[in-house]
């Protein structure tokens, strides 16, 4: 018996495919230079900046250190790591931002789960409160003394408590809240669930992006607190890193009013450019750190809504 041999070829494509193939797009083309462009511009300031904090006084004064890295410097990274008390600020500011945000969420997210329900008695006149305090406030000497009263001063949780809740966060939440069907809580309550496991258990596992979202905020409002710390403590231990880096900034830059310059530099080998592009470094790089842990729920967010079962 003979095998028959069956072969498939490949078919042509039609002239059609071929000239939809070879079209030369003009339009993403333009998109694609602009968005090339708006990101170059984002990203060179930060480029600029760490390449003039490892830079040293001699590049810095002949400017060229914009594009190309010529030096190799960590004298202002030493100046601000060798400070006494930069580890208990830096552990300072870990507390605030860890336990602040912390406690942010949950003031947040419970506050605008009860207030986005319609039902809840009062709700207008408390949301008027809330809103009211956006707009007006009591003044910086009666808050001095409110913190006082509450013996709050030189206490950490001075940098926790009085901004425990972001009227403007708390907006967003409700709003979102509002977005989501009630058909969820109602068929959890018919299960038994209560209002704080329908909360905990239904509501905020399917609003993660938007709890990553405020979350982030309240990380950066956290992390550079710095005008609580100033305000309420004599003691110097207790300032958070953001005040210590102002502190070290500031008094070098009086040092150098009162001396020249270029005595400084050569004295210490530190322009004072290379020490606040330091500072500046210093304070972003831990929040830059953080983001890419929380880009998947922002990348889930964007699909929010793209797909219905």
């Amino acid at each position: 018996m003979d095998t028959i041999k069956q072969t498939t070829k490949m078919e042509p494509l039609s002239p059609s495919v071929k000239k939809q193939k070879k079209k030369f797009n003009v339009a993403d083309l333009i998109i694609h230079l602009i968005l090339i462009f708006l990101t170059v511009c984002t990203i060179f300031p930060f480029y600029n900046v760490l390449l003039m904090s490892f830079s040293n006084s001699v590049a810095i004064s002949k400017q060229v250190v914009y594009l190309i890295p010529t030096t190799f410097d960590i004298s202002a990274y030493s100046y601000i790591f060798n400070e006494p008390r930069f580890l208990k600020a830096f552990l300072v500011t870990l507390f605030v931002t860890v336990v602040g945000t912390s406690i942010n969420l949950f003031a947040t997210l419970t506050g605008a789960y009860v207030l986005s329900k319609n039902g809840f008695p009062g709700r207008k006149i408390v949301m008027s409160g809330i809103i009211f305090t956006m707009f007006f406030n009591g003044g910086l000497i009666p808050f001095y003394l409110t913190m006082k009263n509450l013996g709050l001063i030189n206490n950490l949780f001075v940098m926790v408590l009085p901004v425990a809740i972001n009227t403007f966060y708390m907006i967003i939440c409700i709003s979102f809240f509002r977005t989501l069907p009630a058909g969820l809580e109602e068929s959890a309550k018919i299960d038994g669930a209560n209002d704080i496991q329908v909360l905990y258990k239904i509501i905020l596992p399917i609003s993660m992006p938007m709890v990553a979202t405020i979350t982030l905020f309240y990380a950066v409002d956290r992390w550079n607190e710095w005008w609580h710390g100033v305000l309420f403590m004599t003691d110097i231990n207790l300032l958070p890193l953001q005040a210590l880096l102002r502190e070290l900034l500031t008094n070098y830059q009086q040092v150098l009013s009162s001396i020249s310059t270029n005595i400084i530099v050569q004295n210490t080998g530190l322009h004072p450019e290379m020490l606040k592009m330091a500072v500046l470094v210093v304070s972003v790089l831990p929040i830059v750190c953080l983001y890419p842990f929380m880009q998947k729920y922002f990348a889930k967010g964007v699909m929010i809504g793209s797909i219905k079962g």
